[in-house]
């Protein structure tokens, strides 16, 4: 099987930021996208696809590539992703992921088949978190911070299981909106919370 490698990296000019987003699906809760350049003489081992790794090893992940990579954070808000829909909502995140980077690169890699405007070359790469470590990277960035920020929502608003579902529809969170209702950090431009909106 096939593991990220730096092959895409190497045919652009340098430096090159891997882009990736978390978030388009739950119900709940930003879409957040990470802009990552990493230092070729720096790399940790084993950074895949986010989805492929455990917590604990995606957490471990995030550590090794503080200090060893530089990293940007975007974010879209309920409000933007309900105003602008998910798919241009997440564009949004990864354009300003790329602006927190400390300097503009020369490419950008962007994981998938649609890429958002950016101050640099664009190359879209379909499945780009398991093909390219600069994307992967970017994909552990975004799933870490994601999580912590819902965790961080949970404690605010306990009774949805935020802090293991992440927002995403499951049993529990539906159980929770049952019973709550819903919360301002619920996308009411998606079906299932428009429906619970309308009912009530």
């Amino acid at each position: 099987m096939t593991k990220p490698n730096l092959d895409f990296e190497r045919g652009v000019s340098a430096p090159v930021a891997g882009i990736d987003e978390v978030g388009r699906g739950p119900w709940a809760g930003p879409v957040v996208a990470a802009a990552v350049i990493l230092d070729p003489t720096t790399i940790p081992d084993g950074l895949n696809d986010s989805k492929k790794l455990t917590a604990r090893r995606r957490e471990a992940l995030f550590a090794a590539l503080q200090g060893r990579a530089s990293i940007g954070v975007g974010r879209a808000e309920v409000e933007e992703i309900d105003d602008l829909k998910i798919l241009a909502a997440s564009m949004l995140a990864m354009q300003r992921a790329l602006a927190e980077l400390p300097l503009v690169p020369a490419h950008a890699l962007v994981d998938g088949n649609r890429a958002p405007d950016l101050p640099c070359p664009v190359t879209t790469v379909v499945k780009g978190d398991a093909r390219s470590l600069s994307i992967a990277a970017a994909s552990i960035i975004a799933k870490v911070t994601r999580d912590c920020w819902m965790a961080d929502l949970a404690g605010q608003h306990p009774g949805y299981g935020w802090e293991r579902n992440a927002g995403y529809g499951t049993a529990e969170h539906r159980a929770g909106l049952d019973l709550l209702g819903l919360t301002p950090h619920h996308r009411l431009s998606f079906r299932p919370i428009a429906e619970i909106a309308a009912r009530r």
